[in-house]
């Protein structure tokens, strides 16, 4: 798919989510972080200046200036290359982000703990072809993991401890604990069992009453 799909329309911006998962950062100096990113067919990556979250960046929706790119094909048939051409990226080309420590904002472990009580987590499946992303949402309590599929709040969306798959085969992220994830391009999104990143078996015999899990899923 040529950049450019689902270019915006205009140049508002929406405030933070559901799927924010760190507090927002302060303020600070911009900043040099690696950019690496997964559109449809490729991967690229470069150099990006950096004022606070990277998530925060992105779900601005205005084009990102990077430097020093290559690319290469998304499912790794090849090696990196520069593209000297390539001097910016529009976020909804994205698909996947790979978030850095250094793109995050930093927390103390009181602010962590803090902010563990305030959400949920799910273990899930996202299917964002041609990838799947298997990891942890953390969601508002009474916030239900396909409201990630509303595409009316955030473009994107923060999954931790993630996998990341194309055509079967694992993606290294390089020690990577958070990706990115583009809301508009998920086809699904699924409860998994973590371990095996598949949907949780029913078990044999009847309900004895009451709701569980398995009746939201």
């Amino acid at each position: 798919m040529p950049f450019g799909f689902g270019r915006k329309k205009d140049a508002s911006s929406e405030g933070t989510g559901a799927g924010a998962i760190v507090a927002a950062a302060d303020v600070q100096a911009p900043r040099s972080v690696t950019f690496r990113g997964y559109t449809e067919d490729w991967r690229l990556e470069g150099q990006m200046h950096l004022a606070g979250r990277l998530l925060d960046t992105l779900n601005r929706r205005d084009a990102i200036a990077i430097s020093d790119v290559r690319w290469a094909p998304a499912d790794g048939t090849s090696d990196l290359e520069p593209a000297p051409g390539i001097q910016s990226m529009d976020p909804y080309d994205l698909i996947v982000v790979i978030a850095g420590p250094d793109t995050l904002a930093f927390m103390n472990e009181d602010e962590r703990a803090a902010h563990r009580i305030h959400k949920v987590s799910f273990d899930v499946a996202f299917e964002a072809p041609p990838y799947r992303i298997v990891g942890t949402i953390h969601l508002h309590p009474g916030s239900e993991p396909d409201a990630v599929l509303d595409r009316a709040t955030n473009m994107f969306s923060a999954v931790t401890d993630p996998d990341l798959f194309i055509g079967g085969q694992s993606i290294d992220l390089g020690g990577a604990d958070t990706v990115l994830i583009n809301r508009f391009y998920l086809r699904a999104v699924n409860q998994v069992d973590r371990a095996t990143g598949e949907p949780h078996l029913r078990m044999p015999g009847q309900s004895m009453g009451g709701t569980n899990w398995t009746d939201r899923s």
